[in-house]
C-alpha cells in the first residue's frame, strides 16, 4: 500500500480546506476507508468520549475508532450548518434520510431524526431510485478523490495519493509512534492480525532493513 511519510502527509493536507479539509483530516486521524466517512451518522460521534462508531464496516462489522481532539470543534461547526439545512429541509416537507429497511420498519419516524442524518450530506436534494422519495443523500465520493489527488499535485507528493492512502498512513504512523499491533488492528477493524502486519513490513527500511556496505564506508 502507498503510505506516506509525516511530513508528506501534512503537505497534502495544508493543501486541503474546506469540506474536503475536513473529510480528509477525519480519514488520517480515524483510519477510516473512504464509504465509512461518506456514510458516517451524526449519532455515531461521541463528542464526550473522543470516539466514533462505524456501522456496517467491512464484513457488515461495527467497530469504535478515535476522534481526534482537533477535530471536535471543527466538526461541531460542520453540524451545527447541517443541523440548520435540516431544519429547513423539514420544513419544506422533506428531510427524510436514506435507513436500511429493517430500521425504516423497526423506526419508522427515525429518518427524520438529526441523529440519523448523514454527517457529510450532498448539497442537493435528489430522488432515491430505491423508494423514488426526495432525499438529501451522501456526499459523493468521487468529489473527495479527485480533491485529493489535486492536493497531492500541488503539495509536490509525487506518489499515487487517493482517500484509502490516508488510512494506511494512519496504521503506519501509530505503528512508528509505538502503538502495539493489536490495538492498531482494533482500530482499522481487521479481523486477522496478519491483515494488519502488512504495515509492519511498510517500517522496515529498503532491503529489509539491510545497511548497504557502502554506506558503512561514510560512516
Amino acid at each position: 500500500p502507498t503510505v506516506l511519510s509525516v511530513l508528506e502527509t501534512q503537505k497534502v493536507l495544508e493543501q486541503m480546506t474546506g469540506l474536503a479539509g475536513l473529510m480528509t483530516q477525519l480519514l488520517y486521524g480515524t483510519g477510516m476507508r473512504l464509504m465509512e466517512c461518506v456514510r458516517l451518522r451524526i449519532k455515531d460521534i461521541d463528542f464526550e468520549n473522543h470516539t466514533i462508531t462505524i456501522r456496517n464496516g467491512k464484513g457488515n462489522k461495527d467497530r469504535v475508532t478515535i476522534l481526534p481532539s482537533s477535530l471536535t470543534s471543527p466538526l461541531k461547526s460542520h453540524l451545527e450548518v447541517v443541523k440548520q439545512n435540516h431544519g429547513l429541509d423539514i420544513q419544506k416537507g422533506y428531510g427524510k434520510v436514506y435507513l436500511p429497511d429493517a430500521l425504516e420498519r423497526k423506526y419508522p419516524y427515525a429518518n427524520q431524526e438529526l441523529g440519523w442524518q448523514y454527517v457529510f450530506p450532498a448539497a442537493k436534494l435528489s430522488m432515491d431510485p430505491r423508494s423514488e422519495l426526495i432525499r438529501r443523500h451522501h456526499i459523493d465520493e468521487k468529489m473527495l478523490q479527485r480533491y485529493v489527488k489535486q492536493a497531492a499535485i500541488t503539495a509536490k507528493v509525487y506518489k499515487p495519493v487517493t482517500p484509502h492512502t490516508f488510512r494506511h498512513s494512519f496504521a503506519t504512523h501509530l505503528l512508528q509512534s509505538g502503538y502495539d499491533i493489536r490495538t492498531v488492528q482494533e482500530l482499522l477493524g481487521h479481523s486477522d492480525v496478519r491483515t494488519t502486519m502488512i504495515y509492519t513490513h511498510v517500517l522496515n527500511k529498503g532491503g529489509k532493513g539491510v545497511i548497504s556496505p557502502l554506506d558503512r564506508l561514510s560512516a
